[in-house]
């Protein structure tokens, strides 16, 4: 089991997100004393009756987030259990904030999706499920947040739990845990509840405790990756005060920065940079300045190899025989971001690892019915609306499919003249 998970909320409005945050960070143990003290402070302050708390103000920490109630930006926080340390996001549920849970759900080992036990499977459930399905993200867990205004009614949960495994099914999405919770009373977070009777499954923590994480593990079995963030040379001579035989040892040193996206590299492994096909020894090894044998997904570091070759910014220095096809068209899944629309004809940067090239919106193919789940005729896509898209691109990219790399398939499409990013993109084969 992974010592690290990462894990995201998300939900509609008023749903319970920062609140059940805040509950299982104060239920776990993970909150300071001086911040429960001020927490309690301004709960007072609010009119809170005396021994209320107020969990919310534990993660929404924006000035605008406490005086409209509502999360706009992705909160990340990091605590640990006995058994594990976490890294969690609270992502914002207002649909003008859906691009930041995508932000806070693309690295995630498992979101928690809340949905209001009163108001059951609404819209906003639906499209970020979706996101969930489009990120491939392992596990999803349905909290049926406010569980307690509904009377701790079974029958509410088990119509709730249908709805969510049918909508999770039609999507794709195969690991589905769904539990009844109470962000506010803390039923099922950390303790189990003696309210529900009925639910014999495990508590919040249980199972975020349990479940099994995957980025590294995966990443560092599949075929090594290194896109090029920087060559690096000597500039203007060494230090004077350097040792004359390093000095000479580093004279001529040239190394490929970057951080392994997948695989893993060892000295005297051979290897290939991408686009070119050119192949070569990998010689060095520089891990923070400190000379290593080998490196592994998620590690920053320097390459020396055995030949000279032109591996600049953009380029991938993969595992030989192991090299994707270079590809100047691709059909590809795309969550629309910015207020102006995805239209065929327009032209467009496309950023891929480290590379940005010039590209263009073939066709857009269709767009995702967030009530039926099915795909639709499509002539634009709008802001937060998921949809399918061809893009060409005026040079080749290393591209691979998103369910298989997630490095290597995934994309963001970029607004030429401003830099906005435009929406994020997975290639779909």
């Amino acid at each position: 089991m992974s010592s690290l998970f990462r894990f995201a909320t998300a939900g509609s409005v008023d749903d319970g997100k920062s609140t059940l945050v805040g509950r299982l960070l104060h239920d776990a143990k993970a909150i300071l004393a001086d911040q429960l003290d001020q927490v309690a402070a301004t709960t007072r302050a609010r009119g809170f009756a005396h021994g209320e708390f107020d969990f919310a103000l534990l993660t929404d920490g924006l000035r605008a987030e406490r005086e409209q109630g509502i999360t706009i930006d992705v909160a990340y926080r990091y605590f640990a259990t006995d058994r594990r340390s976490f890294i969690l996001a609270d992502c914002p549920g207002h649909v003008q904030y859906t691009r930041n849970m995508v932000t806070g759900s693309a690295t995630a080992d498992a979101v928690i999706v809340l949905v209001d036990a009163r108001k059951g499977v609404v819209e906003q459930t639906r499209r970020h499920l979706a996101v969930v399905s489009l990120l491939r993200v392992p596990h999803v867990i349905i909290a049926v947040n406010k569980i307690d205004l509904t009377g701790f009614d079974e029958e509410r949960f088990v119509e709730i739990e249908l709805e969510a495994l049918r909508v999770a099914s039609e999507l794709g999405i195969g690991h589905l845990h769904v539990l009844p919770v109470s962000a506010l009373e803390g039923d099922n977070i950390v303790e189990r509840s003696v309210r529900t009777p009925w639910y014999a499954g495990p508590t919040l923590i249980e199972l975020l405790e349990t479940l099994p994480g995957h980025d590294d593990a995966d990443a560092e079995e599949a075929d090594f990756r290194l896109p090029v963030q920087l060559v690096l040379r000597p500039q203007g001579g060494l230090a004077p005060t350097i040792d004359p035989a390093e000095a000479e040892r580093y004279r001529d040193f040239r190394g490929f920065a970057g951080r392994v996206a997948s695989g893993r590299v060892r000295v005297g492994d051979a290897v290939e940079v991408v686009p070119g096909g050119h192949r070569t020894t990998v010689t060095g090894i520089h891990i923070a300045g400190v000379e290593a044998d080998a490196a592994s997904a998620a590690q920053s570091v320097t390459l020396t190899l055995a030949d000279e070759l032109d591996a600049a910014r953009g380029a991938v220095i993969v595992a030989s025989g192991s090299a994707p096809e270079g590809r100047r068209e691709a059909e590809v899944d795309v969550f629309q971001l910015d207020a102006r629309a995805i239209t065929p004809g327009a032209r467009v940067l496309v950023k891929h690892g480290t590379a940005t090239v010039q590209a263009q919106v073939a066709e857009v193919l269709s767009r995702r019915d967030l009530e039926t789940l099915g795909h639709e005729p499509a002539s634009t896509l709008a802001t937060n609306e998921i949809g399918r898209v061809r893009l060409r691109f005026a040079a080749e990219l290393p591209l691979e499919p998103y369910a298989r790399n997630r490095a290597g398939g995934s994309l963001l499409v970029i607004h030429p003249a401003d830099g906005a990013t435009l929406a994020a993109a997975t290639v779909i084969a």
